[in-house]
């Protein structure tokens, strides 16, 4: 197990993480979720070792391994700019970490060819790097974090700079190479939709502090607070403030939607209602779904989704529907909010009673 203990980071007196403790199991695939700054990296390093916390402790497997440098601890690490040695054959540079390991000749042989069989690499063993596409390359730097037998391996957004294709084909293949090592996997990601296909655990991140922790679809259903929330929402989170009283919610004293039964029991008062893009649709998804009138602002076709943004009073809202929908601006439409879905965060920013209590 590795256990971070109310570690912090400061660096020329800006703090890049918060007062922090975490423990992840081994065995497990741990996603650090978050927008850009937002502290994965500098997580990332503190766990490895390349990094001393300014504050707290880390231990793994028991034993205090704060401040013991990278070289010292079973350690694998892959980047967004993977990094592979340009003259050596595919197969040395998988093999490269066992052979400074000083692992038998068979040993070596036996292991790199399992490893390029799970990422299909076993037809460009024998060429090198640079003659091989962006994807097979970062494929072979997969390849050789696996054989290093590591204990904790840390990924850091190792898909991003893959094509469409070749970045879906990996996070299907990912979690089932995962499932096959007693690691501990660390993978870090801006993308709420690739935490979701990883599964595994996920953490929350936002300004340099873990907002919420545990696994992937209960973070997801169940935000904490609405910081959690909005990280974990891509299109942005709908968010619009109302005040509850009995059984409506009101916005400048008129009503605009009824209370849903699992809001029922939250004492009246200002909150501020969330909802998924997903949740909002031009066409009655179910009997519970409030109508509200909205304004269009831009249509934005992607395949067979259409992102429709609009705006209701003086809130901007975005919506997902399946389709393609061409919708001229500032044009009156009907929408339906789907209310078994809304989350309501008190004035302090913490979920209230109300829960995403499916997935969509």
């Amino acid at each position: 197990m590795l256990e971070l203990n109310d570690i912090s980071k400061v660096v020329g007196g800006e703090t890049h993480i918060h007062t922090t403790s975490l423990a992840l199991q081994r065995g497990t695939l741990n996603v650090l979720l978050g927008p850009t700054l937002s502290g994965k990296t500098s997580l990332m390093r503190l766990m490895a070792g390349l990094d001393k916390p300014t504050t707290g402790t880390i231990r793994f497997d028991g034993r205090d391994v704060t401040g013991m440098p990278v070289q010292q601890r079973k350690v694998a690490m892959v980047y967004q700019q993977f990094i592979n040695y340009p003259a050596f054959t595919v197969y040395e540079n998988i093999a490269s970490p066992m052979r400074i390991a000083g692992k038998d000749k068979a040993t070596v042989d036996r292991e790199v060819r399992k490893a390029a069989d799970l990422l299909k690499l076993t037809p460009y063993l024998d060429r090198t790097p640079l003659s091989l596409s962006g994807g097979q390359q970062q494929r072979t730097a997969l390849a050789r974090a696996i054989v290093k037998n590591a204990s904790l391996v840390l990924l850091d957004e190792p898909l991003a700079n893959l094509d469409y294709k070749l970045r879906e084909e990996l996070r299907e293949e990912l979690p089932k190479i995962f499932a096959e090592s007693g690691a501990i996997f660390v993978y870090a990601t801006t993308e709420p939709s690739e935490a979701l296909l990883l599964g595994g655990n996920t953490a929350t991140l936002s300004q340099g502090r873990i907002t919420q922790f545990g696994k992937t679809i209960d973070v997801y259903r169940n935000p904490a607070d609405l910081v959690s929330a909005r990280t974990f929402a891509d299109p942005p989170l709908n968010i619009i403030a109302v005040t509850k009283k009995g059984g409506g919610l009101f916005r400048g004293g008129e009503q605009i939607l009824g209370v849903p039964a699992h809001l029922s029991e939250i004492a009246d008062g200002d909150y501020t209602i969330a909802f998924q893009p997903h949740h909002l649709s031009l066409r009655r998804p179910h009997e519970t779904a409030s109508e509200i009138k909205a304004r269009t602002i831009i249509s934005e076709i992607a395949g067979s989704e259409s992102f429709i943004h609009v705006e209701f009073g003086d809130e901007r809202w975005v919506m997902l529907v399946h389709g393609i929908h061409d919708i001229d601006a500032n044009t009156d439409v009907s929408l339906f909010i789907d209310t078994r879905h809304l989350v309501a965060f008190g004035a302090d920013g913490k979920a209230t009673a109300g829960t995403i209590r499916k997935a969509a």
